[in-house]
């Protein structure tokens, strides 16, 4: 297949015309007619992940982050991105970014998050989803479930008798969204940070806080991407190594069957 193939199967799963018109998902670097013979997912690109994409053969790295978040006047190698770039490009490792075009997904970043912290009658849109616990809990038995299936710490923000019915939740760094949870009539909001500020208004609403990791509520997301693209490409009988990225300090997903494929190393 090719970079563009590729390209359109992500389309298909998490459109990048949905993406925040600040981001900058979709294809960054290499040509779109270069054929592909493995891919490598991973939630940023470092000099460790691209020393795995060599040893591993894969020409395309797709991630969550973009590199070029931010404009670029000039590509040198006086700074960490530029260097990056550079050997990127000598090494003809092309790169896909799906960033908040995965986080609005349906079954992409948030709607994955949901499901793995026990949410049910999930609404929401957006980056946004709220749903509710199958049975109330105490604040400190939910922190020690959301520790149990994301892997990460977990720090509660609040009383931990009080009681869990419905939460909120954004992945990544987005407890901007707190609101949207308090508007729901949430007792909880969670991401992946959550910025002083934002508890600070949070603990005045009376509303539970869950800050999870960032990694840690982006990789189960990531790791279904890689699985539906996985899929798209049996459905059209294309033979081509899928990866997940082994060095970058991931959390272990939420569920047997993703911590399976992460074992596995892809499909």
């Amino acid at each position: 297949m090719t970079v563009s193939q590729i390209l359109h199967l992500i389309d298909e799963i998490a459109p990048f015309d949905s993406q925040e018109e600040w981001d900058n998902s979709g294809l960054l670097v290499g040509s779109p007619e270069q054929e592909v013979h493995g891919i490598l997912f991973a939630l940023d690109i470092t000099e460790a992940v691209l020393d795995e994409a060599m040893e591993t053969g894969t020409d395309l790295i797709i991630t969550h982050h973009p590199l070029m978040f931010s404009a670029r006047k000039r590509l040198t190698d006086e700074d960490y991105e530029g260097r990056l770039l550079q050997r990127m490009i000598r090494n003809q490792i092309s790169h896909i970014a799906a960033h908040t075009n995965l986080d609005k997904a349906p079954d992409g970043m948030n709607d994955t998050l949901a499901a793995c912290c026990g949410l049910k009658n999930v609404t929401g849109e957006g980056c946004f989803r709220a749903g509710d616990l199958e049975e109330p809990m105490p604040a400190s038995e939910y922190a020690d479930r959301l520790r149990s299936v994301l892997g990460d710490t977990v720090r509660r923000m609040g009383p931990e008798s009080a009681m869990i019915h419905r939460v909120g939740l954004c992945s990544g760094g987005g407890s901007e969204f707190w609101e949207y949870a308090a508007a729901e009539g949430c007792d909880a909001f969670l991401s992946g940070e959550i910025r002083h500020h934002h508890a600070l208004a949070m603990a005045d609403a009376g509303m539970i806080g869950f800050e999870c990791g960032h990694a840690a509520t982006e990789v189960p997301g990531l790791m279904v991407l890689a699985d539906a693209l996985q899929t798209a490409m049996d459905t059209v009988q294309c033979n081509l190594r899928i990866f997940m990225s082994a060095r970058e300090m991931y959390s272990m997903p939420c569920s047997p069957g993703q911590a399976d494929f992460l074992s596995e190393g892809g499909s």
